[in-house]
């Protein structure tokens, strides 16, 4: 089925769920139903509602049990208090307060370092890709090999397969991690929630989060019955549903997003529903996006300056990708299940010289089905017990010319396919009392199953045909959390984790020195396995003036990923030829970190200072050489490829981050005040020569006004130049300046006139000094401009 068929048939499909969505809502409520207006709020106030996360820990905690009652001497007790809380649910919701737009977030009772980007921020900012979205956070930027179409985030340094990335609770999938040129299969325009813990998550996620973990969420899964309050979600988050034992009208809500973008004539657009009643919820989503080449400040190839860049644009960076979903939720007494299955296509094309000769693209399509669930048991010991399965379905062909002079040579040059299974099962413990301390306790179990193949439709039954072999791997895994509450001000944590992982594929060996000598090669079976062993110890202390201060220290390990033990062939979107090293031994970071935090008051800050140390860390060495296809053209005149060799170093990685906001005061009804940011990596091999594609120190700051309705603010990044660079095949990255600026309105409607019931539009200006930015961890950065100055005008609609 083609691309355009694809859109014309979701698109379809969201006019009708939307329409039903109004008439339902028509039938099942009245203008008398509608809420009233909240009490207007002091403009002047800086209470700020906590900030709700749960990528860090699984153990949640809540301040309020209401469905456990004081005497637990039979079930029909704790029944009758759970429906005279569901009663009282809905009026609890209603009296929440929304927060303002444009407050920084700041989590400060996590052991972990949590960057939230909530909902509202989200439709402002917008993005294709995670890491466009998340580009100028402190300690997080992007990969940006596409800008737009494929940039993974990148957190102190680290990327690929030390950075972890969830939907939801499960892996987001695909072959992001496979290569830098790869799409990550989700989309900002259909996510509610983004969570990134920054530094070690590979307790609860796995090895591969040994750099962090970025974490979607979105209610695909329905968690809650929906809710027809005109509020926005607070931070993503939506209101607990009431127990199945209460009654529940009918309810529909639905969404519009959509924006124009003028850098790159994008224009995107989605729809969200949500309806249910009784013990039933259910979700549907549908969203497309569609760019042309993107409009950049000057000539984008350094090296080659003899190319014809037509309209002030960046060669073959057109993008397009589209996506839809439909979930639905069972909710019972003490808990619920549900499952969902998404599709998501994109098709876009490759920016920089190669990609550009060789109109290279990538054709992706996945297809994922997710169940989690959430019981709260009627006994003593145990508190809740949470489940997460997934399985994807991922395949992307590489597209382009085999001969840039012939046109007719276009077609498949690699696939990549990924079948990826996974289970994960937590049970949190009742607290209890151990004298010293309030104890609680969560144990996980993970399982998870790998299937991957890259062949090439170019040189079939070859040794070097794609850019490895089929191969797999199982990981089975379990974790323990224990929280210890020594005072209300005092907290500490002790967390460990254990793993095995077991890898099968072939590669072929290799000279020492990486260069042909004649003698045959032959692919030879792998078979390796490993077994991570993880902990860590962490301490929580209120301290005065509303401030928290942490102290974690951790010991991880992370067993080799397939693509560091098996590649052995050419790459062409990175235009690199990758050798795997089958002899790579398990990996140890040993951190320790400290920070101090405030989120309340008209002063919210966070600070954070770590330091990492790598025991045979992994990484892509570029040698020098250049090869083409197959392991006998590396070091003949001519090729193309960067020959990539993966080692093992030892590396200290250092730094810290900063971000504040502070409101100065009242000015024309609402809030002034200014913000700033600061992050900064340092990263070498312990012999002093500096680990590869490392961020540059950033530092920031703006502006902003705010009230209950109105935000602008205007914000300025400079990025210093990155001159430490790897001793092979790195330039140094010159400096930039980011000016951006924004102006947005959210505000009430009334659904009788307007068919919505609210409304956020806006105007957001990019890159409005026009500079030439270069992204120093992008291995095309010679090559590729990040966009140039431009528009996105947004507008979101709830009905």
């Amino acid at each position: 089925m083609s691309f355009e068929m694809r859109r014309v048939q979701r698109l379809a499909g969201a006019s009708l769920l939307l329409l039903g969505a109004s008439a339902t809502s028509a039938l099942a409520q009245t203008a008398a139903q509608e809420p009233a207006q909240a009490p207007a709020q002091d403009k002047s106030s800086s209470e700020i509602p906590s900030v709700t996360v749960t990528a860090p820990s699984p153990i949640v905690r809540r301040a309020i049990v209401p469905t456990r009652s004081q005497v637990r001497t039979t079930r029909t007790a704790r029944v009758r208090s759970q429906q005279a809380t569901a009663e009282a649910a809905p009026a609890a919701a209603a009296a929440t307060a929304a927060p303002q737009r444009g407050v920084l977030p700041v989590v400060t009772n996590q052991f972990a370092t949590v960057t939230v980007v909530p909902n509202e921020e989200i439709r402002r900012e917008g993005g294709g890709q995670l890491g466009d979205l998340l580009f100028s956070k402190p300690g997080i930027t992007g990969s940006s090999f596409a800008p737009g179409a494929s940039s993974r985030p990148i957190i102190r340094g680290l990327d690929v397969n030390r950075v972890g990335i969830v939907e939801n609770g499960t892996n987001a999938g695909g072959a992001s991690d496979l290569g830098e040129d790869h799409f990550v299969p989700i989309d900002p325009l259909a996510t509610n929630q983004v969570e990134v813990v920054r530094g070690p998550a590979a307790l609860r996620y796995g090895s591969t989060s040994i750099g962090g973990v970025v974490s979607a969420t979105n209610n695909r899964i329905p968690d809650a019955l929906p809710s027809c309050a005109p509020s926005f979600q607070t931070y993503g988050m939506p209101t607990k549903a009431p127990l199945a034992a209460a009654a529940t009208s009918p309810c529909v809500t639905a969404e519009t997003r959509s924006a124009f973008s003028s850098v790159d004539r994008g224009v995107e657009s989605g729809v969200l529903l949500d309806t249910g009643g009784g013990n039933f919820a259910f979700h549907a989503d549908v969203y497309g996006r569609n760019t042309t080449d993107y409009g950049i400040p000057s000539y984008p190839y350094l090296a080659d300056q003899s190319r014809t860049v037509a309209n002030g644009r960046q060669p073959n960076s057109a993008t397009r990708s589209d996506g839809a979903s439909i979930g639905g939720s069972y909710f019972f007494q003490g808990g619920y299940i549900g499952a969902s299955i998404t599709e998501n296509d994109a098709l876009y094309h490759i920016p920089g010289i190669d990609g550009a000769d060789h109109n290279t693209r990538i054709d992706g399509h996945q297809t994922k089905i997710n169940v989690k669930g959430e019981y709260h048991p009627d006994a003593a010991a145990i508190d809740t017990v949470r489940f997460w399965a997934g399985a994807t379905d991922y395949r992307h062909n590489e597209i382009g010319l085999a001969d840039p002079a012939d046109p007719t040579s276009d077609g498949v040059r690699q696939t990549f396919t990924n079948k990826e299974q996974e289970i994960r099962t937590e049970v949190q413990l009742m607290p209890f009392n151990a004298r010293f301390a309030e104890v609680t306790t969560a144990l996980g179990f993970q399982v998870g199953h790998q299937e991957l193949s890259a062949p090439s439709p170019d040189n079939p039954g070859t040794l070097f045909n794609g850019l490895w072999d089929p191969n797999n791997n199982t990981r089975v895994a379990g974790y323990a959390f224990n929280e210890f509450k020594f005072t209300d001000q005092t907290r500490a944590q002790i967390a460990g984790r254990i793993e095995h992982v077991e890898l099968h594929g072939t590669t072929p060996d290799f000279p020492t020195d990486f260069l042909p000598d004649g003698t045959p090669q032959a692919g030879i079976a792998r078979n390796p396995s490993f077994t991570p062993k993880s902990g860590s110890i962490g301490l929580l202390q209120d301290l005065p003036a509303g401030m928290v201060g942490s102290l974690t220290a951790q010991y991880v390990e992370r067993a080799p990923k397939a693509a560091e033990l098996f590649s052995r062939g050419g790459h062409d979107a990175t235009a690199t030829f990758d050798i795997g090293n089958p002899n790579l031994t398990i990996e140890t970071a040993k951190s320790v970190e400290l920070g101090v935090r405030k989120a309340t008051g008209p002063f919210r800050f966070e600070a954070t200072v770590y330091y990492t140390h790598f025991d045979n860390f992994i990484y892509r060495r570029l040698t020098g050489v250049m090869c083409d296809g197959d392991f006998a053209s590396c070091g003949t005149p001519g090729a193309e490829l960067n020959q990539a060799v993966y080692s093992q170093r030892n590396a200290n990685f250092r730094g810290g981050e900063f971000q504040s906001q502070l409101d100065v005061g009242a000015f024309q009804g609402g809030i002034w005040g200014i913000e700033n940011q600061l992050d900064v990596v340092r990263a070498t091999f312990t012999d002093g020569t500096n680990v590869p594609r490392i961020p540059p120190v950033r530092l920031g700051g703006g502006v902003f006004w705010r009230d209950d309705n109105w935000l602008m603010r205007v914000n300025l990044l400079h990025a210093f130049a990155q001159n430490n660079v790897a001793v092979i095949a790195e330039t140094p990255t010159a400096g930039y300046n980011l000016l951006k600026a924004e102006v947005s309105y959210n505000t009430k409607l009334d659904p009788r006139l307007f068919g919505a019931r609210e409304m956020t539009a806006g105007i957001v200006g990019n890159n409005l000094l026009n500079e030439n930015i270069r992204n120093s961890v992008s291995y095309t950065k010679d090559e590729v401009l990040m966009p140039g100055i431009g528009v996105r005008a947004f507008a979101n609609f709830k009905f």
